[in-house]
């Protein structure tokens, strides 16, 4: 797993390189600055000759950016640095790095040009001349609230560009902490991060700003980083959790669940949610479902085994399903409980009773999480500490209390926080999904698109993370795993529909070759 750090955790990072491994400012800046560099030329080959804006901020950022624009000079670029501000209110390295590079523009010629301009206007802003390339090094890592000023026009001024456009650090407007943009941020092609890898580049609006994303090294072993509690899983880390069929496995050793689910006008939640559980692994699926709509989940489902259940009068599990339901408790491994079951009161009656005295495994989403926002304290005071549940924005909202807004904004610190206090595993799932465990660890997926967001996803994803659980998995290895996989099975089916025509069935048909893939992964 990959880690990604707060701006705070960031600047906790320089500061042991500094005091600690007494490496001087100058030179971090050195590396990042030279690192944005040899990125530029990884992806676009040689700079000789091109044309390169370079807009520089008065900060660390901007240091970074003088240092990038005279490698670049260096190698034959055509450099035009321009600092958005007044050169005195340059601080300490970025300023000695500024001065390096006006000097180097009196004295030397090489096989590119150099120039350097002070903006400070609207005007002077508007006269800079086109180029190939323009890079923002305008606002990093503490930077949060809104662009004012002429940082405002200036990002307008790049976004207005049809120049590639590669920002340093992070693209400036966007919060390191949560992807936030309070009006305006750069949208780049490409942005270099220093070191490591900021949350805010990985959530939030933030995340549809960054382009390619590459990190430059700082010459600073990633172990010295702060303890962190926020990661980025790739595909080995779903492989080595992933578990292994036994060459003696059964039906009834793989991973046998229960699945409580449907209603009339709501059958194709439960159908799925049994479909996925088979396709990632399960041996064996008991769906119970109200009567009448037995037989349409009959009819759509071959493997699981389907059974009718005492309904209401909407067509609804009614509290009096729990008894039959029940003797089917001790066989399941896992319970799922939720995909399309309704809001009638006799059925969230059904399940705060399940959910008070299943001792088992169970996974809770959809209207499950519904019927608990209704009774939170119960859920609070379960005896069943082995609980994911898997809500959307909303559906944390209704749970939580909590404004959608502010669970949408803060995903990764909200998240974290309701895990804790609930003592569950928390998939929180939207773009892109991020799973919290009771200890405070918050994983962020990287697998998905928006071809996604299509009724039945969630459905979908239940059923894999309670099969991979089944499977003798820990619960939050389950989690996340499941939440890889059901986003890798989107890309596949993305891959061969496009985003607009895929549908949830096509998500669950992906199932098996994503885990292959995962399996075969190195």
């Amino acid at each position: 797993m990959e880690l990604l750090v707060t701006s705070h955790e960031m600047q906790e990072f320089d500061r042991i390189a500094r005091e600690k491994l007494k490496i001087p400012g100058m030179v971090l800046m050195e590396n990042a600055g030279a690192g944005v560099f040899r990125m530029i030329r990884k992806h676009f080959g040689s700079v000789a000759g091109r044309k390169f804006v370079v807009l520089c901020g008065k900060g660390s950022n901007g240091g970074d950016g003088f240092v990038a624009a005279r490698h670049l000079f260096n190698h034959g670029g055509r450099v035009l640095v321009a600092l958005v501000g007044k050169r005195t209110d340059l601080k300490r390295d970025a300023r000695a790095n500024y001065e390096c590079i006006r000097r180097m523009g009196a004295l030397l010629e090489k096989g590119g040009e150099l120039a350097i301009k002070e903006v400070r206007s609207a005007r002077a802003l508007g006269m800079l001349p086109d180029s190939e390339f323009v890079i923002d090094a305008l606002f990093g890592t503490g930077f949060s609230g809104k662009v004012k000023g002429l940082h405002l026009q200036a990002v307008d001024w790049i976004n207005g560009r049809r120049s590639t456009k590669i920002s340093v650090d992070l693209p400036s407007g966007i919060d390191a902490n949560n992807g936030g943009i309070a009006n305006v941020a750069v949208r780049a092609d490409m942005t270099v991060t220093m070191g490591l890898k900021k949350i805010g580049l990985m959530i939030g609006r933030g995340r549809g700003y960054v382009g390619m994303l590459e990190t430059a090294d700082l010459g600073i072993d990633g172990a010295l980083a702060p303890k962190g509690s926020t990661f980025l899983v790739n595909s080995h880390d779903v492989k080595i959790v992933l578990p292994r069929r036994p060459l003696d496995a059964h039906k009834h050793s793989v991973g046998k669940i229960l699945i409580l689910a449907g209603s009339r006008g709501l059958t194709g939640a439960a159908a799925m949610a049994s479909t996925a559980a088979m396709r990632a692994g399960a041996g064996a699926v008991i769906l119970c479902t109200p009567q009448s709509v037995y037989p349409i989940l009959a009819r759509k489902l071959t493997e699981a085994m389907v059974e009718p259940l005492p309904e209401t009068q909407d067509g609804s599990l009614s509290l009096d399903a729990y008894q039959a339901a029940r003797k089917h408790f001790e066989w399941a491994d896992v319970l799922i409980i939720g995909p399309g079951l309704s809001r009638i009161d006799d059925t969230q009656r059904l399940v705060w009773k399940v959910v008070s005295e299943f001792e088992k495994p169970i996974v809770i989403d959809a209207d499950g999480l519904n019927a608990l926002a209704e009774k939170v304290a119960l859920l609070k005071r379960r005896k069943n500490r082995d609980l994911i549940i898997t809500p959307h924005t909303g559906e944390l909202s209704r749970l939580s209390g909590m404004p959608a807004q502010e669970i949408e904004r803060e995903r990764v610190s909200v998240a974290r926080l309701l895990a804790k206090e609930l003592r569950v595993t928390l998939i929180l799932k939207g773009a892109p999904t991020v799973t919290a465990s009771e200890s405070g660890l918050v994983l962020v997926n990287p697998t998905g698109n928006p071809g996604m967001a299509t009724a039945g996803a969630g459905d979908v994803l239940a059923g894999v993370v309670g099969a991979l659980w089944a499977q003798g998995m820990e619960r939050t290895d389950a989690a996340f795993a499941g939440v890889f996989v059901h986003g890798l099975a989107g890309d596949r089916a993305k891959n061969e529909l496009g985003e607009r025509g895929m549908m949830a069935t096509d998500i669950a048909r992906h199932v098996p070759a994503s885990l292959r893939e995962l399996e075969g992964a190195a």
